[in-house]
């Protein structure tokens, strides 16, 4: 993913809070923690969620920002829910251990445990595999049943770009064979995996090394670097699926499945504001929102094959930096408003709410086979000329409905909510 620096400005961060809070109530209402922490693991699915929270689509910034969101706002519910999010980015990442302690002595459970594969999850990302990227942040999230995911992200600063590592302890065998749930970054070079299952003959002979002291390692060494100059190494790449995260930052048509994102918007068009509002017992909800809430529900109960195209959730709520087009606050803030009471109402027994999102995301399945509709580069040029009436933001202000957008640049700025233009409500809306 491109490096980007910069900072989520508050009108966005605030809303990635809400909307990631609800979305991980949501899950543990219809799936359980459990899930939760297996689709954090998922590497293509934690980027498709920070799509639709209206992140930059590509960039390093969705790791920094996701689970920054998650850590304040499940903050208050980490008891109710039993989900508790440890660690961060820089200094804060020095404090998962003693995080962890602390949620132990709340559950009963063994912090001292946690805080030692902490560390080591650490030490291998950043030790025993060597791939040129420098970890800066660490998120450690455990449940109150034991279950834990790690998201870990490092920096290769001379290539501008970064790599994030997924760890899950559901199926984890080993610390040192194949451990991780996935790796997001393409090969970049040759680099040292003491933790592929295929390193085991050279994890041993780390071990002998040491015993056998420092004289041994040198001419081992010399050796290696007279055959290396004699006889080019064959790098050997496993096929694994992988997702590509390019450097360009507008969203293209050969980013998106448009197959499927037709399908999301013709879900949206059949499924009407009127029969919609039956469904979720909803006054005032726009066609607009209905799309936005198409996507948001394919997040909540879509497949994992269904996340290989995470620039199609940007189509929820835009971006920051005005890429695909602004973020239009008023669909933004109906969407947690939507989701927020059909979560409430779950609470209380009544899961008619929560089970429309699940038709909507059902509809939109049954209709790609037959869905049709403008193409990628149109809808996204009639976003931004609706951009102004939907409360569009980008971080260098309100949005003036521009199709034509610049050049980014790559750090991201703070913008105020103050000086937006007054929304127009009409039929689109």
């Amino acid at each position: 993913m491109p490096l980007h620096g910069g900072r989520v400005p508050k009108w966005l961060s605030e809303r990635m809070e809400r909307l990631g809070r609800v979305v991980v109530e949501a899950l543990v209402i219809e799936y359980g923690r459990t899930e939760v922490l297996r689709r954090l693991a998922h590497p293509f699915w934690f980027q498709s969620l920070g799509c639709v929270m209206g992140m930059d689509w590509h960039s390093s910034g969705i790791t920094t920002s996701v689970m920054g969101a998650l850590k304040r706002s499940l903050a208050p519910v980490e008891d109710e829910l039993g989900i508790y999010v440890c660690g961060g980015r820089g200094k804060a990442s020095r404090k998962t251990p003693a995080e962890l302690l602390s949620v132990a002595n709340r559950t009963g459970l063994d912090g001292r445990m946690f805080g030692r594969y902490s560390r080591l999850v650490a030490k291998i990302d950043s030790a025993a595999l060597q791939d040129g990227f420098q970890i800066y942040l660490h998120n450690f999230v455990v449940d109150a049943d034991g279950n834990w995911v790690v998201v870990q992200q490092g920096m290769d600063t001379e290539s501008g770009f970064a790599r994030r590592y997924h760890w899950l302890s559901e199926g984890l065998q080993s610390f040192i064979d194949d451990p991780h749930a996935g790796i997001d970054g393409d090969s970049r070079g040759s680099l040292i995996n003491l933790v592929d299952s295929r390193s085991s003959g050279a994890r041993q002979m780390s071990l002998e090394l040491v015993e056998d002291g420092p004289d041994r390692t040198l001419k081992m060494l010399r050796e290696a670097r007279r055959k290396s100059a004699e006889t080019p190494v064959a790098e050997q790449i496993g096929l694994f699926d992988h997702l590509d995260m390019p450097e360009h930052h507008d969203v293209r048509p050969s980013d998106v499945n448009e197959r499927r994102f037709h399908a999301a918007i013709a879900a949206a068009a059949d499924t009407g504001p009127e029969d919609f509002e039956t469904l979720l017992l909803t006054k005032g909800l726009g066609a607009r929102t209905l799309e936005s809430l198409a996507l948001v529900a394919e997040v909540l109960h879509g497949k994992p094959s269904r996340f290989q195209d995470p620039a199609r959730f940007s189509m929820a709520h835009g971006g920051k930096d005005g890429y695909p087009f602004p973020v239009p606050l008023d669909v933004y803030d109906e969407t947690i408003r939507v989701m927020r009471a059909a979560v409430a109402a779950a609470r209380l027994g009544n899961r008619d709410r929560m089970e429309s999102m699940k038709r909507l995301d059902t509809q939109a399945r049954s209709l790609e086979a037959v869905a049709e509709g403008q193409g990628i580069n149109a809808y996204i040029e009639k976003q931004r000329e609706l951009s102004p009436f939907y409360g569009g933001m980008t971080t260098a202000g309100p949005a003036t409905g521009d199709v034509n957008f610049p050049e980014p640049v790559r750090s991201g700025g703070r913008a105020g909510a103050k000086g937006r233009p007054s929304r127009v409500r009409h039929s689109l809306q």
